[in-house]
């Protein structure tokens, strides 16, 4: 160490820091999608504790040289700790860590600050009960206030993936903050270093605290751009899908018109050809026109166009689809939501039904009726394979484009909950049924 500190204060104890490092680790094991069984959470959690705090013990008896070493150790068991905890891949565990790492220096250095300055206050030592109270209420206080504001910038429900240079700049941003936190107890001679005993630490508070804010701030921002990323991806697919509407109508109004024209021409040709042969190949003729100009009536107009187009579409792939469904009762509701709603639940059904081999087993079934004050959609399909969903009834697409599909049970989550209602899914008996209630 270069210089001296002015009435320097006795270090942090090891055990201390190990007990912050080991909540900074519980803090993102508790606010991050654990994807491994929870016994094993537990087991890790409850053994790491010990684990870093024989770290701790064991960097202490280096020498300041070795110093450094001894930290690298710390930040190592806390590695190991979050990935068999959490079950998280490299990147994203070294990214964790880096952020439980700052954590556990800030909760350590507010801790020690607060009781070296309520000693001085006190003019006296404080008993060792004294010191375990306000041990245990500095710590709580800051596990729980981080865990709620870490929690709401991480997803419970899939994996938090960082970019690599999200992950590079993250850890930079740790050294930093943890060089310039510390560099008073290595040298006293430089701008940034502290000279006296109480200003070391409020420095090591103050540094850690701004390390802390700006990794939050920096994955607020990578959270915000992947909702931003999502929320683009399905307003694009809202507008697809009310462009396919408004083709799909233009495309039955005129097989409808085609329609129409076909009939008063067979009507006239019959009556001049009368033939027992013709008659039969003409009635063949008429049903096959009668097919396409079949159209849906619901009461509503758009729904009319998209359970037609469907029809059709499931009449080329051998699917049995039938539709039961009072559109009157979607009033009030925009002309793209209905387009969107129905045409991706009636997609993600089509696409899952037409991959039977069994032409018996491609079934599709629509309702759409009142019960009670609410509006309920129900779309059931069979299916003969493995579904993978998230703990919020996602589905999970399994093309190998996945940032680019999967967006079709979120759209209609996204349109329900619009109109202040809910989604739910349900499996059962190879039937998968997808609800959506809507309040009148």
């Amino acid at each position: 160490m270069t210089g001296a500190i002015v009435n320097a204060l006795p270090d942090i104890p090891r055990l201390y820091t190990a007990i912050s490092e080991w909540l900074g680790c519980l803090v993102y094991i508790c606010a991050l999608y654990r994807r491994v069984p929870l016994i094993r959470t537990i087991l890790t959690t409850t053994l790491g504790l010990p684990v870093l705090i024989g770290l701790q013990y064991f960097a202490g008896t280096m020498s300041l040289p070795f110093w450094i070493f001894g930290m690298c150790l710390a930040a190592i068991g806390m590695f190991g700790i979050i990935m068999l905890a959490i079950g998280t891949g490299k990147r994203e565990g070294l990214y964790i860590t880096a952020r439980a790492f700052i954590l556990g220096e800030l909760i350590a250095s507010l801790h020690w600050q607060l009781a070296t300055f309520a000693e001085h206050a006190l003019g006296s030592s404080p008993t060792w009960w004294e010191n375990i109270i306000l041990l245990v209420v500095t710590y709580g206080l800051c596990f729980v206030i981080t865990y709620n504001v870490e929690r709401g910038n991480f997803s419970q429900t899939q994996p938090t993936v960082p970019t690599l240079s999200a992950a590079v700049m993250t850890v930079a941003t740790t050294l930093i903050t943890f060089a310039m936190s510390n560099l008073s107890f290595v040298s006293t001679n430089t701008p940034f270093s502290g000279t006296i005993g109480q200003e070391v630490f409020y420095i090591r508070t103050l540094v850690d605290l701004c390390g802390f804010v700006i990794l939050y701030a920096q994955q607020e921002q990578a959270r915000r751009l992947v909702s931003n990323m999502e929320l683009a991806s399905i307003n694009a697919q809202l507008k697809s899908q009310h462009q396919e509407y408004l083709q799909s109508k233009e495309n039955i109004e005129s097989i409808g018109r085609l329609a129409h024209d076909l009939k008063h021409q067979i009507a006239a040709l019959r009556a001049q050809v009368d033939p027992e042969h013709m008659a039969a190949g003409f009635e063949q003729l008429e049903a096959s026109v009668q097919q396409y100009s079949a159209q849906q009536h619901t009461g509503n107009p758009v729904l009319d166009v998209i359970l037609t187009a469907k029809t059709h579409t499931c009449a080329d792939k051998g699917i049995t689809f039938t539709a039961v469904a009072d559109g009157k009762l979607l009033d009030g509701m925009s002309s793209m939501d209905i387009a969107s709603l129905f045409g991706n639940a009636l997609d993600n059904a089509i696409e899952a039904t037409s991959k039977l081999s069994d032409p018996e087993k491609r079934l599709i079934r629509l309702a759409l009726y009142r019960q009670g004050q609410f509006v309920v959609l129900r779309v059931e399909n069979y299916y003969d394979s493995a579904l993978k969903t998230d703990t919020e009834g996602n589905l999970r697409t399994t093309k190998k484009d996945a940032r680019s599909h999967g967006f079709g049970v979120k759209s209609i989550r996204h349109i329900v909950q619009q109109y202040g209602g809910e989604v739910t899914i349900r499996t059962k008996d190879h039937w998968f049924t997808l609800t959506a209630l809507v309040p009148r």
